[in-house]
């Protein structure tokens, strides 16, 4: 059994998930990030799951999303590289509030996320070592490359400036030091797998991929599968 809520955590609203009597004793606790034009309930199904197999789930909206949401759909789909900045920028806040609130046993901290969720998953691994252990679901932690392909911003050079200290490619030690899970669908059709094979190559070329464990599914496109799901719970249960 467990319990699901909508609440505030922070200076945000937030789905929160727990093992069902246990709302307000510390636990294990991931902060999963959803995608871009999608929601924190779109994905609840992840905090179900992982709350079942007896952890504290977090969802935050990102900025423009969900109960955040302007309205102005023209407008956000401008915004993505600024969004997922301010997905990185307030994760601090929301770790602070979880801790302050006696939330978190022992330290016990993950973030995971899917498609900009899983690149914030990155990015926050990349700058956060408090963080146990990571999930990436199609993502890529490499913005500054990425940002010419996907949703090219009006002003590249700036976002580059604000993007850089979160971007992985010169982070990898910060990646390999901890448990990361990196899953994609080989047929991705919006955030190219190459992505994640990058990452993977460049962690197993340096020596540095001990604590990686990188799964495909043949002929998957841009979205998660219950396989997809299965593995992140499953991730967690060993690794945090």
């Amino acid at each position: 059994m467990i319990e699901l809520e909508t609440r505030r955590l922070g200076t945000h609203e937030i789905i929160h998930a727990f093992p069902a009597g246990k709302g307000a004793q510390p636990l294990p606790v991931v902060v999963f990030y959803h995608g871009f034009t999608s929601s924190k309930l779109v994905y609840s199904y992840f905090a179900v799951a992982l709350a079942q197999a007896g952890f504290r789930v977090v969802m935050p909206d990102a900025p423009d999303h969900g109960a955040r949401f302007s309205g102005d759909e023209h407008a956000r789909l401008g915004q993505f590289w600024q969004i997922l900045h301010g997905n990185l920028t307030e994760f601090a806040g929301l770790r602070d509030a979880l801790y302050e609130a006696g939330l978190v046993a022992d330290g016990r901290l993950a973030v995971a996320g899917a498609s900009m969720g899983g690149m914030t998953a990155l990015g926050i691994m990349a700058r956060h070592p408090e963080v146990r252990s990571v999930a990436c679901l199609m993502g890529s932690g490499y913005f500054s490359s990425l940002s010419q392909t996907l949703f090219p911003p009006q002003e590249p050079k700036d976002i580059d400036a604000v993007l850089a200290e979160w971007d992985i490619t010169h982070a990898l030690p910060h990646l390999a030091n901890r448990p990361l899970l990196l899953w994609h669908g080989e047929a991705d059709d919006v955030v190219p797998a190459v992505e994640t094979f990058r990452l993977q190559q460049a962690l197993q070329h340096e020596g540095l991929d001990g604590n990686l464990t990188c799964l495909w599914e043949a002929g998957v496109r841009h979205r998660i599968t219950p396989t997809a799901l299965e593995a992140t719970v499953e991730f967690f249960r060993q690794h945090l």
